[in-house]
C-alpha cells in the first residue's frame, strides 16, 4: 500500500486519468473528490462489498431453481 500525505487542495493522479482531491480535513473525517472517466467505477468499499455480494447471490441459483431449469430441459418421456 502506497501512503502519502496530502493536504486539503492537493490531489493524486492514478493513471492517466484519475485524481483524486482532498477537498477538506476536519479531525478524523476527510472529504474527498475523484474525478474519473465515466467508464471507470468508484465505489466506497462497504457498497463495492455488498453489489459484489449481491451479485455472487445473483449468479447462484438455488437447488429448486437449478431442479426446474433440468426438468423443463430433460426431453419428454416417449411412449412406445
Amino acid at each position: 500500500m502506497l501512503v502519502l500525505t496530502r493536504r486539503a487542495g492537493e490531489s493524486v493522479i492514478i493513471g492517466d486519468d484519475v485524481v483524486v482531491t482532498v477537498l477538506e480535513a476536519r479531525g478524523d473525517v476527510i472529504r474527498i473528490g475523484i474525478k474519473a472517466p465515466r467508464d471507470v467505477q468508484v465505489h466506497r468499499e462497504e457498497v463495492y462489498n455488498e453489489l459484489k455480494a449481491a451479485n455472487r447471490e445473483a449468479a447462484s441459483p438455488d437447488d429448486d431453481a437449478v431442479q426446474a431449469v433440468s426438468d423443463m430441459l430433460r426431453p419428454a418421456a416417449q411412449p412406445d
